[in-house]
């Protein structure tokens, strides 16, 4: 076995060079669609309905992430983060998770496909995000 050593740490050494030399730091995605979405008063609807199930003034809107669970202190996952698409996975303690794909038609104009678990109750929904003002 004293004849395998030298080449057996030569391997080993290869091995740990390659690995380091392909070790990338991960990059935290950046979710730039929702970026170029125009700030102010935003109404959101049941896709196919009139009724508005919720007006938000947004400066970030990454708030409609989380229309079921509008709180802070979630934990996100990017699961896809496109020029037109975002979808994200979250988990709020003790008040449930969900999964929302958000779709940008225009920087006016969102398709939000959103379900999970809020408040011990599942939901899923799909909802159309648009922009009707200012603040």
């Amino acid at each position: 076995m004293a004849i395998f050593s030298p080449f057996m740490r030569w391997i080993s050494t290869i091995a740990a060079v390659a690995a380091g030399a392909t070790a990338v730091p991960a990059q935290a995605p950046s979710l730039a669609m929702l970026d170029r979405l125009e700030k102010g008063s935003w109404q959101l609807r049941e896709r196919g309905s009139d009724k508005v199930m919720q007006t938000l003034c947004l400066g970030d809107a990454r708030r409609m992430i989380q229309v079921y669970h509008p709180r802070s202190g979630c934990s996100r996952y990017v699961i896809e983060d496109t020029p037109n698409s975002v979808t994200v996975h979250y988990t709020c303690p003790g008040a449930g998770h969900g999964r929302t794909t958000i779709r940008a038609e225009t920087n006016r104009l969102v398709q939000i496909d959103t379900q999970g678990i809020a408040e011990g109750r599942p939901f899923s929904q799909a909802i159309e995000g648009r922009r009707t003002g200012g603040c």
